[in-house]
């Protein structure tokens, strides 16, 4: 009996010393350990790596910028389901322990010594979120005992759904998506609260090993892991046998869906990531931003339309220039074509393909297209590959196929809206394609609001995958004609009227600096002697604005210009400069034709609207404008609150715009530039039906320069097309045939459902009958037009006939001082 006892005693002697080491042995690690371990509160302000989102005015998706793919959300908008899900494939015990699951300890220990080997963690939930915000992924006891302590350091900080939306959101799912909202988009092109029971448990089978398990990599394994996870979710009372079984007979019905831009919109993007970058540094592409840019998604799209589409239609008019690549016939016998497009890229919507027959007798092409397959390409989407020479000179117009393309070409085609040909003859008719080539021509669009200065859509050129070269903004080309309104602005503005006569007859410079004297002319070469101002501009007549510049002044002129606030760097102090020989982005000349546009008013450009944190609270807001006459300095420019924005949103502030011009000339001009769309070079902009547009085209010499810049009184668009190495565009390429076309087709949805905005008239302006030859008021019965003044600078009262030379004119007036 002494002997038990004594054996009793030693087994207790011995399970006490065995506790108090391993007591002594953790709480050394402990002591050792916790120095170094970060503080659970870290997690409450952490930040999730989410990527920076561009929307458009109207909350379309226009651009993401990121490595990884998150969309955080709270666990309220999880549904229960879901949740389950997850913990019946990581952590059924979740609600239960209190961070440390010691039975998955045990058996985690257990198959380590059995096996001699680790074969899983037993992490609970709370574990892994320590390990995935804190820790490394190394599987040693170190890191597994920092785990430990500091789960039980959250679970004494944080509550249970705190832990577990910090989870949902953090794991790794595969295909760069993080957390599970990231997930369901990626895999099911869903919100987690759309998805199936089947979807879900797929989800909640991916944390184990994303790529092991992945339902688009490996789909039968995840299969297997996808009804494992329902058969324990059954097992543990989260869902009914029908459900399950139900379930489990869904087929797999994960893609691949990256996140889809809803606006074609790259160069306004680039726009915002730069900004955002400056602003807030690396963090702008990880700390989850969104901008909203003022950008309308329409405007926008139809802008990136327009721009491609003009572009393209000036190409085709110059001739095909050849296809892009060549097959040779042994490689296009032995090859897949698919294979064999492969190298070459698609560039917007024109698709690389492979010629692979040329039937000229039934005028067909077939073709193998990529991301299409087989196509067959119409002789009648063909007749306009003449052969390219020079932008002035292509070869005849083709008559079959085979003078346009070969067996073994590589070549760009439109798909077609339309596909198939009954006349095929086969059961299921092969898609069609139209011939088509990328432009070397490139392009800019730029449309502003004219009151608030905010950019409602920018095209920067043909391609951003091309080319990131943002021409909008970055290039600085000669206007041409387009300066024209603002010489014409500083005559109205130093007493000069529409109905100034000025003689439009040769004129020559000499220059030191030249070898040649200077003979400038018109376009069309030659001289319509006296013409009103008014008809000057609409005709853009170049010898009446040398005059009109030489009257006014070079340096008045340049003045004035900086009162405009246009750069004039770039602008030469000589003539030339009324034939806008200096130089100006298209961003600038946009600026500037909208100060015209608005009436006068300051305009300062602007793309964002907004940016927005990971909270949805607001940190930057686009100032209100407020036009401004007089008294401009007692208006605050301090902050105001936005309606409907939360109590911690930024503040407002007022940007005040004062008037740069005077209000009366500006309406003025309004009136000839109108001239410009009715009786002038914009005639083909009348296809609109609106009397509200005013413009003005430009075309530089050598066509080396298009543009047209047009508006109403709410919106002012500029277009440009060029090359990017200045070079002719061809003989009979004009602002009018290259950039008012695409200023038409922007303009025509831009403006669609609009109400007339016409600049209101202002006090001082009078209008009278003129004589157009003269300029002189017109006397009754003569013929005459009316025309707009302001007050002091109106015609002269008739004198009495006995004192009129009668033609209108008074014995005092000198008209050939005007004239010559």
């Amino acid at each position: 009996m002494s002997h038990l006892l004594r054996t009793s005693r030693l087994f207790a002697w011995l399970i006490l010393t065995g506790l108090s080491t391993a007591v002594i042995i953790t709480s050394g690690f402990y002591l050792y350990l916790r120095p170094g371990l970060p503080p659970v509160e870290q997690l409450l302000d952490i930040k999730l790596q989410t990527p920076l989102r561009v929307y458009s005015e109207d909350s379309k998706l226009i651009a993401e910028f990121g490595e990884k793919r998150r969309a955080p959300i709270t666990i309220e908008q999880i549904p229960t389901i879901q949740l389950q899900a997850f913990m019946a494939a990581e952590d059924s015990r979740f609600y239960e322990h209190f961070g440390v699951d010691i039975k998955g300890l045990a058996r985690a220990a257990i198959e380590l010594v059995s096996t001699g080997s680790i074969q899983s963690g037993g992490s609970t939930i709370t574990m892994q979120v320590a390990k995935n915000y804190f820790l490394s992924r190394d599987r040693t006891f170190i890191r597994k005992f920092n785990e430990i302590l500091l789960a039980l350091q959250i679970e004494r900080e944080l509550n249970k759904n705190r832990i577990l939306e910090l989870y949902l959101n953090k794991i790794y799912l595969g295909n760069r998506a993080y957390g599970i909202a990231a997930a369901a988009q990626v895999y099911y092109n869903k919100p987690v609260a759309e998805l199936s029971l089947a979807q879900m448990a797929m989800l909640a089978g991916l944390p184990k090993a994303p790529s092991a398990y992945n339902p688009l990599a490996n789909p039968d394994r995840a299969r297997i892991r996808r009804d494992w996870i329902l058969g324990r979710m059954r097992d543990l009372g989260f869902i009914t046998d029908d459900a399950y079984e139900l379930a489990v007979s869904a087929p797999l019905t994960a893609s691949y869906n990256a996140t889809e831009t809803e606006v074609d919109a790259d160069f306004v993007a680039e726009m915002a990531r730069s900004e955002m970058v400056r602003r807030f540094g690396e963090e702008a592409y990880t700390d989850g931003y969104s901008v909203t840019l003022t950008v309308d998604s329409v405007k926008q799209q139809t802008a990136t339309d327009a721009l491609q589409n003009g572009l393209e239609a000036y190409d085709r008019r110059h001739g095909f220039r050849g296809p892009i690549g060549q097959i040779d016939p042994d490689t296009l016998a032995n090859r897949e074509p698919s294979d064999l497009v492969l190298n070459y890229p698609r560039v917007e919507s024109l698709i690389p393909a492979l010629v692979t027959s040329v039937d000229d007798e039934n005028l067909v092409t077939s073709v193998y297209a990529r991301g299409i397959g087989e196509a067959t390409m119409a002789f009648e989407t063909m007749t306009w590959a003449r052969r390219y020479k020079t932008e002035d000179l292509t070869g005849p117009e083709p008559e079959k196929p085979s003078e346009v393309v070969s067996a073994g070409d590589v070549i760009y085609v439109h798909a077609a809206a339309e596909t198939g040909s009954e006349e095929t003859g086969t059961e299921e008719a092969l898609p069609a394609v139209s011939l088509a080539q990328v432009p070397r021509a490139e392009g800019a669009l730029i449309s502003l609001d004219t009151d608030t200065g905010a950019i409602e859509a920018l095209a920067g050129g043909y391609s951003f995958g091309q080319s990131k070269y943002n021409r909008a903004i970055q290039a600085k080309r000669q206007p041409g004609s387009t300066f024209k309104p603002f010489l014409y602005l500083t005559a109205l503005e130093n007493g000069m009227t529409p109905a100034t006569i000025y003689n439009d007859a040769p004129i020559v410079f000499d220059d030191s600096e030249l070898e040649t004297a200077w003979r400038p002319q018109n376009s069309s070469g030659q001289f319509y002697g006296p013409t009103r101002l008014r008809e000057a501009l609409y005709r853009s007549r170049n010898i009446v604005s040398i005059r009109l510049l030489r009257d006014v002044g070079i340096q008045t002129t340049l003045d004035y210009l900086k009162q405009l606030k246009i750069p004039v760097e770039n602008m030469p102090d000589n003539l030339s400069l009324s034939l806008g020989s200096g130089q100006l982005s298209p961003m600038e000349l946009a600026r500037g034709l909208a100060v015209i546009a608005n009436g006068g008013y300051d305009v300062q450009p602007y793309l964002i609207d907004r940016i927005q944190d990971v909270k949805g609270e607001i940190l930057y807001q686009a100032p209100k404008t407020v036009l401004c006459d007089k008294d401009c300095d007692q208006i605050t420019a301090g902050t105001s609150e936005p309606e409907n924005r939360q109590e911690n949103d930024a503040k407002q502030e007022t940007r005040v715009m004062r008037r740069l011009a005077d209000e009366r000339s500006v309406y003025i001009l309004h009136s000839m530039m109108r001239d410009v769309i009715r009786l002038g070079t914009g005639r083909r902009a009348r296809a609109l039906g609106r009397e509200d547009i005013a413009g003005k085209t430009g075309t530089t010499n050598e066509q080396k320069d298009t543009w047209f810049a047009g508006f109403n009184h709410e919106i002012a668009t500029t277009t440009w097309v060029g090359f990017d190495q200045p070079a002719p565009l061809g003989r009979r390429e004009f602002g009018a045939s290259t950039a008012l076309p695409i200023w038409i087709d922007y303009m025509k949805v831009a403006l669609s459902g609009t109400p007339a905005a016409m600049m209101p008239r202002p006090n001082g302006i009078v209008n009278i009958r003129i004589n157009p030859e003269t300029g002189k008021r017109a006397r009754p019965g003569e013929d005459g037009v009316f025309e707009v003044f302001k007050e002091e600078d109106a015609p002269a009262p008739l004198p009495p006939e006995s004192e009129s030379d009668g033609n209108g004119n008074s014995s005092g007036d000198d008209l050939s001082r005007q004239i010559f």
